[in-house]
């Protein structure tokens, strides 16, 4: 296996090279403004650490995965084209309206809650970009109205007018009968051929989302047309700087889904949260492989902390109506909560609460924190981890970022110590333990919403500041064991190494399995199959156009179901792609039980109220071969105690008055085993552990670990 991945992030870009039986990692600063640079950076460091050039990598590698945070940025900072939105005539209002909830989708509760200072966000097509035209297909797919082409071309040229530079069509029950739709994709390309230079962009909800609900379609087709040329421009320059060095295989994109694609088989929307789920992704991988049952996922990197679960070895959860920024989309995204918490997260004092505030603004990569001695001026996260004394300032990033003390003592004291009268150490201490009660808070309210105990998982800590702050936030949550994995700084990269290529297709519905009032069971399986095979023949097609052998092909059927009228919806990867007899249909409605009792308690169930799909979901995938994590922590007869610290330094703690002696170790010195004693630090070229006192560290394979409580 030969294989590069990378995770470009808002503060660093990840690299992971995969050499025959050699895993090298290393990162670089993310340059915003050509992403290619970032990675050119980092893939040196890494091809240089085997004594290759590369010329050499490029001809020889596998395959390039790339995971990005390109289009989050570009959607937060409002980088995007003049959208003009084509809907059925009288829904005009559906999107400014946003079902009524726009001004609190995508807040924290807090924020939510606080109506008198609610505001909507920033609309990402105007008023004046809307226009309906006469049309309209029933649910059932019957076309009721024939679209009228002189109606829409006037509706088109009233878009340009306007300056429009992407168009998005919308119209109602698009996903049954998508004839209207793709009509005025014709007429729009007659007016404004592809060839001459007035043309734009065009999206079609129906190719978006494949489920009903006109407000999250039409608001997936928006953001799919919004970040189309920033994507488009930002992937091909990074596929181009490819080809210049001598890459001739396809290019690899990471999507939400928890698979990839090749770029011409990649939609925007697809890749907005890609590098988080490239993380979570190698967290199933592990948790399987290493028997740790359930598993929290949490990366801290640089911008921001990423939550994630993975439970009972192998179990994702999905968002099939995930909320992106502000605004609710409809398509499968493995399941994660963003925290404004990481290295360069901004620390504040808030007048309000007198107290101090860390987040959600970051300083990024440039200027980046006070102590990068690039111009920052605001305190950070990485500043008081300096000061309290874990991180040496000429080893930072294995000393390709010299850090500055003095500057970061003057942020802290200037913005928190002067006003909260203490010094910076104190500043510094007040910065780490709000920072680790947020992430812990954070992780509590997303298990605890599930019917989940912190106690029953295993923290997974990783990104570049997961074990620096494993400690501290299993400290607050009440976590006994945290592991930090294997290549822990760059472990979303890992994760893009080992996806599958997959594709999502589905169809929205209205199909009773059993009618709770004629009593009966659903009996059309030939209905059922050929929409099935449908869907598979799309997720085939999808698979073959990028070269992949349909022997190879593999299919994941789920269904959408609920008891009745409820709301509570629930995924259900079924064992049988084909339902061929009643006792194949029983057995469907059998692990939908199942599945809903272990959701929401056994005995829940509703079965007399009638069970019905609203989705049939097709996951098409090929498997690809993958890392592998077995063996990579210590079992009890390898553990021996770590020789002497190289050096002892003094370090502040949170809950310590006075400064504590701590063991300073090279990551390279310590043996597979050894055991590190508390307060200790533990300096790897790309990330940095700190035992903090009441803790021991068990030290794995490939920079792999374990913090268990001491007893």
């Amino acid at each position: 296996m030969r294989r590069v991945s990378v995770d470009i992030g808002g503060t660093f870009t990840d690299c992971s090279l995969v050499w025959d039986d050699v895993y090298v990692e290393a990162k670089a600063l993310t340059t915003h403004q050509n992403l290619a640079l970032g990675f050119n950076a980092s893939l040196k460091i890494a091809y240089e650490q085997l004594g290759l050039s590369l010329e050499e990598v490029m001809r020889e590698v596998d395959s390039v995965r790339y995971a990005t945070t390109l289009g989050t940025n570009a959607l937060i900072e409002r980088r995007g084209p003049r959208v003009g939105l084509i809907v059925t005539a009288g829904f005009e209002a559906m999107v400014p309206l946003s079902r009524g909830r726009g001004y609190g989708e995508g807040l924290p509760d807090r924020l939510r809650r606080d109506l008198p200072m609610a505001q909507r966000p920033a609309p990402l097509v105007p008023v004046q970009m809307i226009v309906g035209i006469r049309e309209r297909v029933a649910e059932t797919g019957e076309i009721v109205m024939a679209v009228d082409p002189e109606d829409v071309r006037d509706c088109v040229r009233k878009l340009v007018d306007n300056g429009v530079q992407a168009f998005v069509v919308s119209l109602v029950n698009a996903v049954v009968q998508p004839e209207h739709e793709l009509l005025v994709e014709e007429i729009i390309r007659d007016e404004f051929p592809e060839h001459l230079l007035g043309s734009a962009p065009i999206v079609l909800s129906h190719k978006v989302g494949g489920r009903k609900g006109e407000y999250a379609r039409t608001s997936s087709a928006i953001i799919d047309a919004f970040l189309h040329n920033a994507m488009y421009h930002g992937l091909s320059s990074l596929e181009l700087n490819l080809r210049d060095n001598g890459y001739r295989k396809p290019m690899l994109v990471i999507h939400n889904s928890g698979g990839m694609a090749q770029l011409n088989s990649t939609d925007a929307l697809q890749t907005i949260h890609s590098g988080p789920v490239a993380g979570i992704n190698a967290s199933e991988h592990l948790a399987a492989q290493t028997d740790l049952g359930n598993v929290v996922c949490t990366d801290m990197g640089g911008t921001s902390f990423d939550i994630g679960l993975v439970v009972k070895g192998g179990v994702k959860f999905y968002d099939f109506n995930p909320v992106i920024e502000r605004w609710l989309v409809n398509i499968p995204m493995v399941h994660l909560v963003t925290l404004g918490a990481g290295g360069g997260s901004i620390a504040r004092y808030d007048r309000l609460r007198r107290a101090v505030a860390v987040g959600p603004e970051s300083a990024g990569s440039d200027p980046g924190p006070a102590c990068y001695n690039r111009g920052g001026r605001n305190p950070t996260v990485t500043d008081a981890d300096l000061v309290l004394g874990y991180l040496i300032a000429e080893r930072y990033a294995d000393g390709s970022i010299p850090l500055n003390e003095r500057r970061a003592t003057r942020a802290l004291e200037k913005e928190i110590g002067e006003v909260m009268d203490v010094d910076a150490v104190g500043a510094a201490k007040l910065i780490r333990d709000k920072v680790d009660n947020d992430m812990a808070n954070g992780i509590a309210q997303e298990l605890r919403v599930r019917g989940y105990e912190p106690r029953h998982f295993t923290l997974l800590a990783y990104g570049g500041n997961g074990p620096l702050h494993a400690c501290g936030i299993a400290n607050m949550l009440g976590v006994s064991r945290v592991m930090v994995p294997p290549f822990s700084a760059i472990f979303s990269a890992i994760g893009a190494g080992n996806m599958d290529q997959l594709h999502f297709h589905e169809r929205s519905l209205y199909l009773s399995l059993y009618d709770s009032n004629t009593r009966t069971l659903f009996d059309d399986f030939p209905g059922f199959n050929a929409l099935v095979e449908e869907l598979e023949q799309k997720g085939r097609d999808d698979l073959v156009r990028q070269g992949v052998p349909e022997e190879a092909i593999q299919h994941r059927l789920e269904l959408d179901m609920r008891y009745g009228n409820q709301l509570a919806q629930t995924a259900v990867v079924v064992s049988k792609n084909r339902l061929n007899s009643a006792e194949d249909l029983l057995e469907v409605m059998k692990e939908f039980s199942a599945d809903y009792g272990r959701r929401y308690g056994e005995g829940s169930q509703a079965p007399e109220a009638g069970i019905r799909v609203n989705t049939i979901r097709v996951a098409t995938y090929s498997s690809m071969s993958t890392l592998k994590f077995q063996g990579v922590l210590p079992e009890e007869k390898d553990l021996t105690a770590a020789p002497a610290a190289a050096e002892t330094r003094e370090c502040h703690f949170v809950g310590h008055d006075a400064p504590l002696a701590t063991g300073f170790y090279e990551l390279a010195d310590l043996d597979f085993g050894a055991v590190v004693e508390a307060p200790a630090v533990v300096i790897s070229p790309s990330t940095t552990y700190l035992v903090e006192p009441g803790w021991k560290l068990r030290i794995g394979r490939y920079g792999a670990g374990l913090f268990m409580k001491a007893e």
